[in-house]
């Protein structure tokens, strides 16, 4: 049947059996194409015949579909005639793991981030009765996004609408990891209330089998139908907003899913429609474990693992053991995640102290802002959140905790390029947003070592600060630099007179690889570790410029408002003899691929850099 799918509306073409045979067929396809690739599974799996059921309903492009986050849009991306180019899904110029309008006109609006697709659907809805257009705007979210704050402030505005907006629910009871909060209880009430559903289902059947009267009395039911719903459905949430609310109906069910977003298009306001769905369905081993199976790596079909072993501990790891060993030392210690327990480590301190451990759910703002208020009343709260998500909470880390000079300790998982999930993931912007907050410390630590002695040295400051560390394997090497941290000072680390590299956080293992390259050509190499970002070792920089002509800044962060900018700053002031150049990542979006190839195609691999070292020196000599 995937052969006969070319284009959006293909699929309109098939008949029942077809499409059930599609739909197996789609399924494999995934997981043989994923299994090489690596990518998002379980939430695919989940939603397979969700999506074949909007495409059998509405017509793309001209119709809207949002999806929320973006990474459960691989079946979509094949019914709008993508199939052909997943063997380079998430890798360099190739296929995007998320919606991207740039690579099809079936992709109404780029996503990454949660919460927000109700909020753009509105949007579009509201633009197109302002143009006169006439094309439906369908929103899916899932249940972990509506955890999200601004979930429901689109809701709040959608209830106003005078014209056909469609929200789906796809409510897997799993985000990324296991739901948490009231939202969570209140959809399980809904999932197993089913008293409501039979007596509609009883009554319906009962009344249909009367002639002539029968459909006239359903159909005065259904006017009223909402004095029946109050009273057998816990709080009525999105009625009670003035939302239509149609379900749960079986997200697995082609006929059930299609006759009821039939109905939902003739609606003439918003409505959402609640479907249920099992995250990893067709692939046992994602059914068994949907959180693994979210994102993968490259694995075995057969078994399940990954082709490639992990040698070392990663830097989330380090992160992980030193923070356990550290509160079991001090009972002040509390940790805050905003559903990524397991991607930030904190699921080991989450078992060894259940009751100083707080997922908020996909709630940035409300996890840094309820971190103030612990640190306003004594405790010391470390905030694990990877920095493209902490982005969505600036304003909280700016007013609730800088302005107050709170102790809040943010470790920033994630930062710098992070690779395959593209633009709206990578970790580039952090040493500039955060550094341009007063009363914000922000450091970067070499290798594992040092992580562990800056979280030390975190949790005793008085003070907001900030640990950003990348993804990945931990750096072993400079093990014999492990100086205790002293607050704004950078380390020495080879010092010689001709050339000074100054780096920060990642980029001093790639400094050391230069350093070593360049010595053996004959080059005099200086190897500085900034470690702090903000506060500026100015006395080390000072050092560096009285001893080198030549002085290179490296971090992997965008160049605007980063480090290299502070040091080119204070040393034309004070050095003008002295010659800075600035390795950082471009004023731009950086797309998904192997991290690899990126820093080589953004220049900041170290045989690039030496190639632009060089060029630079002999212009200057």
């Amino acid at each position: 049947m995937l052969e006969k799918i070319n284009g959006p509306g293909d699929i309109k073409g098939l008949n029942r059996g077809e499409l059930e045979a599609l739909a197996s067929e789609i399924r494999q396809f995934l997981i043989e194409k994923i299994s090489a690739t690596g990518g998002h599974l379980a939430s695919n799996l989940g939603v397979v015949e969700l999506t074949m059921a909007i495409y059998l309903t509405f017509d793309l492009p001209k119709d809207k579909i949002i999806w929320d986050v973006g990474h459960q849009a691989y079946t979509h991306k094949i019914l709008s005639g993508r199939k052909d180019h997943f063997d380079e899904l998430r890798q360099y110029r190739g296929l995007s793991g998320f919606p991207k309008t740039k690579e099809s006109p079936c992709d109404a609006f780029d996503t990454g981030h949660s919460s927000t697709s109700i909020a753009a659907g509105l949007g579009m809805a509201q633009a197109r009765d302002i143009q006169g257009e006439d094309y439906s705007v369908v929103s899916i979210i899932g249940d972990g996004a509506l955890t999200g704050g601004m979930a429901y402030e689109a809701l709040n505005n959608a209830a106003r609408l005078e014209r056909n907006f469609i929200i789906v629910l796809n409510d897997n009871n799993m985000s990324i990891s296991e739901n948490v909060g009231g939202i969570s209880k209140y959809l399980s009430s809904i999932r197993t209330g089913e008293g409501y559903n039979d007596l509609k289902k009883n009554v319906t059947s009962t009344l249909e089998k009367i002639p002539v009267l029968g459909p006239k009395l359903i159909d005065k039911i259904s006017r009223t139908k909402q004095g029946i719903k109050q009273l057998l459905i816990p709080g009525m949430l999105f009625e009670n907003m003035g939302i239509t609310y149609l379900g749960p109906v079986d997200g697995h069910d082609l006929r059930q899913l299609t006759r009821v977003l039939l109905k939902a298009r003739k609606l003439d306001h918003a409505v959402l429609v609640h479907v249920l769905t099992q995250k990893g369905k067709g692939y046992e081993p994602a059914e068994r474990n949907p959180f693994w199976f979210h994102g993968v790596d490259p694995f075995d079909i057969n078994t399940g693992q990954p082709k490639k072993q992990k040698e070392h501990p990663g830097y989330t790891d380090i992160f992980s053991r030193k923070l356990c060993q550290l509160a079991e030392e001090r009972k002040d210690i509390v940790a805050v995640t905003a559903a990524m327990p397991d991607g930030t480590g904190l699921n080991r301190f989450a078992k060894m102290y259940p009751d100083r451990f707080f997922d908020v759910g996909i709630a940035e703002q409300h996890a840094v802002t309820s971190a103030a208020g612990m640190a306003a009343a004594g405790l010391r709260p470390v905030v694990a959140v990877y920095s493209s998500f902490l982005q969505r909470a600036y304003d909280q880390i700016l007013h609730d905790v800088c302005i107050q000079n709170l102790p809040v300790v943010f470790a920033v998982d994630r930062a710098g390029l992070v690779g395959s999930d593209g633009e709206t993931h990578q970790g580039i912007f952090d040493l500039s947003y955060l550094s341009s907050i007063p009363n914000m410390s922000v450091m970067a630590p070499k290798n594992l070592w040092e992580l562990r002695r800056e979280l030390e040295f975190a949790l005793s400051f008085d003070g907001p600060i900030a640990i950003r560390y990348p993804r990945g394997e931990a750096y072993r090497g400079l093990k014999e630099f492990n100086q205790p941290i002293v607050y704004g000072k950078g380390e020495m680390i080879y010092e010689e007179d001709q050339i000074a590299l100054l780096a920060i956080g990642s980029m001093v293992s790639t400094a050391e690889h230069i350093r070593e390259k360049m010595k053996a050509e004959g080059y005099h190499v200086t190897l500085a570790n900034g470690r702090f970002v903000k506060p500026v070792d100015y006395q080390l920089v000072a050092r560096l410029a009285e001893n080198h002509q030549y002085l290179v800044t490296l971090e992997e962060n965008v160049l605007q408002g980063g480090y290299g900018l502070k040091v080119t700053a204070y040393v034309h002031e004070h050095y003008p003899h002295v010659k800075v150049l600035n390795v950082a990542l471009p004023d731009a979006y950086v797309e998904h691929g192997n991290v690899s190839i990126l820093r080589e195609e953004l220049g900041i691999d170290s045989d690039s850099i030496i190639e632009t070292i060089k060029k630079w020196f002999f212009q200057g000599e």
